[in-house]
C-alpha cells in the first residue's frame, strides 16, 4: 500500500512545528513533509528529536515561488496539504503590509494552484479568528462560522484574503478543502515575540513587561497541543468545503495572563509597563467550537492548566529560548542540513 504524504507548510513555525511534531510521532506510517522558507521565525532545532526519524523529511523552499513548488508537487505526489505557513505578527503587518500580501495571498494561490494541478485528496487551510475582526465585551457574543468577515489589520486582510481563495478554489475547480480558524494559540516553541513567550522570558530575566493600553484587550486562549488535535480530526473527518473554528473557552484580559504568568514565577507586578496601545487594537476575540465539538474535538487544557505546563516547559527549555533570542538558532540550518 502506498504510504501517503502529507505536506505541512510553515512546519519551522510555532504551531506548524508542533503539528509537525505531532504527526511524525502519531502517524509513523505516513511521511510527513515540512516546507518551510527559514525566516526569522523559523527554527528548526525544536525538530532536533526527529529529524532523524524515517518519516520526517525538510524541505527550505518559499510558498510564492511557483517554480519551485509545482516541481516539489511533481516530484512526491503528495495526498494531503495543511498550510500554516504565513507572516503572523500584527505589529509587522503594521509598518510592512506588502511581505503579509505576498506570502499569506499569494504564496497561498501558489499552493492552491499545484493542489489543484496535481489532484491532492485534501487542503486544510490554518488560519485565525481575527478575520472576523473584534468583539465588544458583552460576554454571551461569540464568532461564529458564519460570522462575516471584516479583518481589522493588514495581517488579518491577508489571512481573510487567503481564506477567500481557498474556498473559491473549492467552488471553482471542486479542489477538497477545509478551512479552520482558531483563536490565540500558545504552549511550546512559541516564538518570544508573542505575549506569552515574551512575557515569561522577561519576567525571568527581571526586565519590564509591555502590556499595549490599558490591558484590557480579550483575547480566547488555546493550548498548541489542543489545536494539532483539532487539526488531525478536520484532516481525517472534516466535511468537504466546510469550515470550522477552534476555540479554548478560555478568555482572558492581556493584563490577567501577564499577571498570572508574573504570580506563577513570584516575581513583582512592577514589571508590568504599560505602553502605547496597537494601532486598530482589537477589544475581545471568542470563539463558539461547538461545530467541531460537533465533529468529536474536546479541548483538554484549561488555561490554569496549559499555562503552568507552559511556563514550566520555558523553565525547563531555557536554552531554547535565550538561543532564539540570541539568533543563534538561525545558524542551524546551514550547520545541520549544508554542512552536515
Amino acid at each position: 500500500m502506498k504510504k501517503q504524504k502529507v505536506l505541512v507548510t510553515g512546519g519551522a513555525g510555532f504551531i506548524g512545528g508542533n503539528f509537525v511534531q505531532y504527526m511524525v510521532n502519531k502517524y509513523p506510517e505516513y511521511d510527513i513533509y515540512n516546507l518551510d522558507l527559514l525566516t526569522y521565525a523559523g527554527d528548526l532545532t525544536k525538530h532536533r528529536e526527529i529529524e532523524e526519524k524515517p518519516n520526517y523529511n525538510f524541505v527550505q523552499a518559499d510558498i510564492a515561488d511557483k517554480e519551485a513548488i509545482m516541481a516539489l508537487f511533481e516530484k512526491e505526489k503528495f495526498d494531503y496539504v495543511v498550510h500554516f505557513a504565513a507572516e503572523s505578527h500584527v505589529d509587522r503587518s503594521i509598518t510592512n503590509p506588502e511581505i503579509f500580501v505576498l506570502t499569506n495571498v499569494l504564496g497561498t494561490q501558489v499552493l492552491l494552484d499545484a493542489a489543484k494541478e496535481y489532484k491532492i485528496s485534501k487542503f486544510v487551510h490554518v488560519s485565525t479568528d481575527e478575520v472576523y475582526g473584534e468583539l465588544d465585551f458583552d460576554p454571551t457574543t461569540f464568532f461564529t462560522e458564519e460570522t462575516p468577515l471584516q479583518p481589522n489589520s493588514p495581517y488579518s486582510a491577508s489571512k481573510a484574503s487567503s481564506d477567500l481563495l481557498v474556498r473559491a478554489y473549492h467552488e471553482t475547480f471542486h479542489l477538497p478543502i477545509n478551512i479552520t480558524r482558531c483563536s490565540n494559540n500558545y504552549g511550546p516553541y512559541h516564538f518570544p515575540e508573542k505575549l506569552i513567550p515574551l512575557t515569561i522570558s522577561r519576567v525571568v530575566n527581571d526586565e519590564k513587561v509591555p502590556v499595549y493600553g490599558d490591558g484590557k484587550n480579550i483575547r480566547d486562549w488555546l493550548h498548541v497541543l489542543d489545536h494539532c488535535a483539532a487539526i488531525d480530526l478536520v484532516l481525517h473527518e472534516g466535511v468537504n468545503g466546510e469550515v470550522y473554528n477552534v476555540g479554548g473557552h478560555n478568555e482572558r484580559t492581556n493584563l490577567e495572563v501577564v499577571k498570572t504568568i508574573i504570580s506563577t514565577l513570584g516575581k513583582s507586578e512592577e514589571l508590568i509597563e504599560f505602553v502605547q496601545d496597537r494601532l486598530g487594537h482589537d477589544k475581545r476575540y471568542a470563539i463558539d467550537p461547538t461545530k467541531l465539538e460537533r465533529l468529536g474535538w474536546i479541548p483538554t487544557y484549561t488555561f490554569e492548566t496549559g499555562i503552568a505546563q507552559t511556563i514550566q516547559w520555558y523553565l525547563d527549555n531555557k536554552d531554547w529560548w535565550e538561543q532564539i533570542l540570541s539568533g543563534e538558532y538561525q545558524s542551524y540550518f546551514e550547520k545541520q542540513y549544508i554542512l552536515k
